[in-house]
């Protein structure tokens, strides 16, 4: 407990998901936080809950005036700002290359990568005021791999993790330490937007993916937004005070290797396979 006491924090997609259950583990670990997002009545909710502790601030990460208006806000409200969390986000574009257009581009590239650029570029100057701070940026696996996600989120994402990186060098000697986060499979709204997925079948998605989540990686559970919060609290905190520009996977084992790695039936199915094939060759010889 504790681990952020006296610190301030910008949460950026506060409202849900891994943004809130950020932004209530902070506030369990003795932060304060603004909380940023469009979703107006749940940021009041939020604010109202955590009385005192946590401010709610309109912000579309779409907007630079925004982004700009609520790093000011933390100083306003609370008085500095030590802890930036670039997470708004969503999936962008689920066009192929082949069906692009530039507009489709451009929105997941703005939505995605030019926020988190924008969202270091203003904390920055209040950062140096107090001697430093940290920054995470949500990025994914979907950035190191092809197929994770749609190409368009997933080129940015891949950027997000190089603009990670490079920030890091420019800004280590200021005291600003910069890391970057690579959610796996999380159950979040990311999967279910409101605005096209109705609320039955998102119960019904979700379920499903509770379900099938020992499928699609080592660890047999899925993915929560507080096991993306824990890691983020890390990167917050001082334990992680001699670590910069990494990119963490939080990902329950996806990348650990192929399925056949982990998953005893398919290593099974790949001996009797192999078995098999031994069997039909020897029967050749005879």
């Amino acid at each position: 407990m504790d681990r952020l006491k006296g610190r301030v924090a910008v949460v950026t997609g506060a409202c849900s998901g891994i943004g809130l259950g950020t932004v209530e583990l902070f506030v369990a670990e003795g932060a304060r936080v603004i909380a940023a997002d469009i979703q107006d009545d749940k940021g009041v909710a939020l604010a109202a809950r955590f009385d005192g502790a946590v401010a709610f601030h309109h912000c579309d990460v779409m907007s630079e005036t925004d982004i700009e208006s609520t790093m000011r806000a933390a100083v306003d409200t609370f008085g500095r700002l030590d802890i930036l969390f670039n997470n708004a986000g969503a999936g962008g574009s689920p066009q192929t290359i082949a069906e692009m257009t530039g507009a489709a581009w451009d929105f997941s590239q703005d939505l995605l990568l030019r926020s988190v650029a924008l969202g270091i570029r203003y904390a920055i100057p209040h950062m140096k005021a107090v001697g430093g701070g940290s920054i995470i940026n949500t990025a994914s696996i979907a950035g190191t791999q092809a197929g994770a996600g749609p190409i368009a989120y997933s080129v940015a994402k891949a950027a997000v993790m190089h603009l990670t990186r490079c920030a890091a060098a420019e800004l280590g000697r200021d005291n600003i330490r910069i890391n970057a986060i690579c959610p796996g499979l999380i159950l979040t709204e990311i999967f279910t937007p409101a605005a096209t997925v109705p609320d039955g079948l998102a119960r019904m998605i979700k379920d499903s993916m509770r379900q099938n989540a020992h499928n699609a990686q080592p660890i047999p559970k899925p993915g929560l937004p507080e096991d993306i919060a824990k890691a983020c609290l890390f990167f917050a905190s001082s334990d992680s005070e001699f670590v910069t520009g990494t990119s963490l996977l939080v990902d329950g084992g996806m990348h650990t290797g192929p399925r056949t790695a982990w998953d005893p039936e398919a290593r099974a199915e790949r001996t009797r396979l192999a078995e098999e094939r031994r069997a039909a060759w020897e029967a050749g010889q005879a």
